[in-house]
This record gives C-alpha cells, structure tokens and sequence, in this order.
C-alpha cells in the first residue's frame, strides 16, 4: 500500500501538474483522483475531474507556463492522510521559484481530496 501511495502523490505532481498533453494529463487525472475529488487552494475549491483539468491547464498557459514541478522530499504518510512538498523550477535550473506541499487524502487508492499550500513565492 505505502508504495501505490507514493506513486499517487507522485502522480499528482508530476503526470497531472507537469503534463502538457491534455490526453495524457486527462488519463493521469482518471487514474489519480476519485471523480469527485475536491482540490482547495488560496484560489478557491475545485470539484471534479474536469475542473481539475481546466485549473491545471489554467496553471500550465499562466503563471506557470514552461515551468516544472519536482519533488521537494519524499512522500510522508499515515492512514489516508498523505503530504508531498515540491518545487517550481525553470528548465535546467534547481533554483525553486516557487514552494509548496500538498496533502491529500486518500480512499481506495485514489485521491479524494486535496489541499495545496504555497510556502515561498516571488516576492
């Protein structure tokens, strides 16, 4: 179970945030989250596949466009309860322009609910 969790968080963060292919985001996305998965941040709830795949492209066309997400540790967990920090990086760079974690909570291997914290942003 610990590693299928692992994988999860790293899905989270890498096949659905870090794609740029809307098919093959889309795909992680079905395999990530439950259907109704609520994902909350300083902008607001999410709700949804669909809406979790318009914010993610929002994210990728905006602020974020032609950066990456990396792992900023490792996949910490308990229970249904799962935390992942990361990094916003520019290509070939491992300055973090950006830092967060994200908790998630987690039934029947997938993630129902998700929370992002921003902890270092540009000033």
């Amino acid at each position: 179970m610990s590693e299928s969790i692992e994988r999860l968080m790293e899905s989270n963060l890498l096949r659905v945030f870090n794609e740029r292919d809307a098919d093959r985001r889309r795909a992680a996305i079905a395999d990530t989250y439950s259907p109704d998965v609520r994902w909350a941040d300083n902008e607001g709830v999410s709700v949804g596949h669909d809406a979790l795949d318009a914010k993610a492209q929002a994210l990728q066309d905006g602020q974020l466009a032609g950066l990456s997400f990396v792992k900023a540790g490792l996949v910490h967990h308990t229970r249904g309860f799962v935390y992942l920090a990361w990094n916003v990086v520019a290509p070939g760079s491992t300055t973090p322009l950006v830092s967060g974690f994200d908790v998630a909570l987690v039934a029947e291997v997938r993630i129902t609910d998700l929370f992002t914290v921003i902890t270092g942003a540009p000033q």
